[in-house]
């Protein structure tokens, strides 16, 4: 869809630093986005420029009243990014602490007993934070199981494990292992017909820079964010908590007003450069729709980079020009196996015959710059019960291009030719 349009993905590419050499070890094609997407040239200028300022916030003077200023608008564009008219969009550490913190929220908060629900799928960010809650608050932890052979947890699955007396429940929108989306809306909408007065708490980490986000739709209570993975910078998180969440009691400076969340100042640039990074969406969804609307355009930009990616997807797995696609390589074990439906950004794999972290040097020595995922804490829960013990994960963005893919695929052909 991108690339359809005569000029828009260079573009596009010539939004981002770093786009295709790294400053470190010269030209290569980036695949580990789902590590921390590339920057935009835009936020690195704001970061420095905000890191210049010297004065705080809430002071009678110009240069606060402009900080206090770029604060508001970063959380005027975050509702419109997350379609979020109500509720309270916030700033915290990192999306793994804005999670701990909805989740924490929730557990002590809701009515007494009951139980919390979650899914084997889910990042540690969200599936600790709901493991430890559910022990701190003496709460049986029902886990419903993904499917092993496709990397996704259904609707179905859900429905099987729901009863009425949920307390919490948690949905990660994507797999940042398995590149799997869930239906957050279905399995929501699941959960509010069984137990509705459950509190649903959403990671949207992996998902959100590849496809719309509508909070308001899904009909949930709590949504986070990890800008570093969606064209920003690492050192802040960015969490939405409905008014319900909201009106029970949280942690938050004496004072402040019951739908305070932020504690102590926060920078300023973090809120800026999302700003950044929802500008960007504007200006690509106007590429696609003619709509006074800005959230209309942000929709199109989202539909957009689904669009773009699904065709970078189809390239990765079933090959262009001449080359073969990775689900055509003898030897290549799919995490999550062939879907293309659901996917977004990530390929997992292993390769017979290869150490996987010889192959991730092997393809890095030929400029392609991808990942090693070990049965760890972060990657056990799919990897462990595939009798895996790593992978090698390539993910992708919008900016990537067909020749970079066939750049990667004539690697892994090198690969399979010379064995590791």
């Amino acid at each position: 869809m991108i690339t359809d349009k005569p000029g828009l993905i260079e573009a596009v590419r010539d939004r981002f630093a770093h786009i295709d050499t790294c400053p470190f070890e010269g030209p290569r094609v980036f695949f580990e986005n789902a590590g921390g997407a590339l920057r935009l040239k835009s936020v690195v200028e704001t970061s420095a420029l905000y890191a210049s300022y010297p004065d705080n916030q809430g002071r009678p003077n110009i240069a606060s009243q402009t900080l206090m200023g770029a604060i508001d608008k970063g959380k005027a564009d975050m509702r419109q990014f997350l379609n979020a008219p109500t509720g309270q969009v916030f700033v915290g550490e990192s999306g793994t602490e804005v999670l701990f913190r909805l989740v924490r929220t929730a557990a002590v908060g809701a009515q007494a007993g009951g139980v919390m629900l979650r899914s084997t799928l889910e990042h540690p960010a969200l599936g600790s934070s709901m493991t430890h809650w559910a022990g701190v608050t003496g709460r049986e932890l029902i886990e419903v199981a993904h499917d092993d052979a496709t990397g996704v947890v259904s609707v179905e699955a859900y429905k099987a494990a729901l009863r009425p007396d949920i307390r919490v429940a948690s949905i990660i929108h994507t797999s940042p292992v398995t590149g799997m989306a869930t239906d957050v809306d279905a399995i929501a909408a699941a959960i509010r017909e069984v137990a509705p007065e459950a509190f649903i708490i959403v990671d949207g980490i992996q998902h959100a820079c590849h496809g719309p986000v509508d909070v308001a739709k899904a009909g949930i209570d709590a949504y986070a964010l990890s800008p570093y993975k969606m064209f920003s910078r690492h050192g802040y998180g960015v969490g939405w908590a409905s008014d319900r969440l909201t009106a029970l009691s949280h942690e938050q400076i004496i004072g402040n007003g019951p739908t305070s969340w932020e504690l102590g100042t926060r920078d300023a640039g973090a809120y800026a450069t999302f700003s950044d990074v929802v500008a960007y969406f504007d200006w690509l969804g106007g590429q696609f729709s003619t709509s006074s609307d800005r959230r209309e355009r942000l929709e199109a930009a989202g539909a957009a980079i689904h669009a773009e990616e699904a065709k970078l997807l189809g390239w990765l797995m079933s090959g262009t020009g001449n080359l073969r696609g990775l689900a055509e390589m003898p030897g290549v074990t799919l995490v999550g196996g062939e879907a293309l439906e659901g996917r977004e950004g990530v390929v997992s794999l292993r390769l017979d015959g290869w150490d996987t972290l010889k192959l991730v040097e092997f393809l890095g020595a030929r400029g392609i710059r991808v990942h090693i995922r070990k049965a760890d804490q972060y990657s056990g829960n799919v990897l462990s019960p595939l009798g895996m013990p790593d992978c090698v994960r390539i993910s992708f963005c919008h900016y990537n291009t067909e020749a970079e893919v066939a750049k990667l695929l004539s690697a892994m052909e090198e690969a399979i030719s010379a064995k590791g």
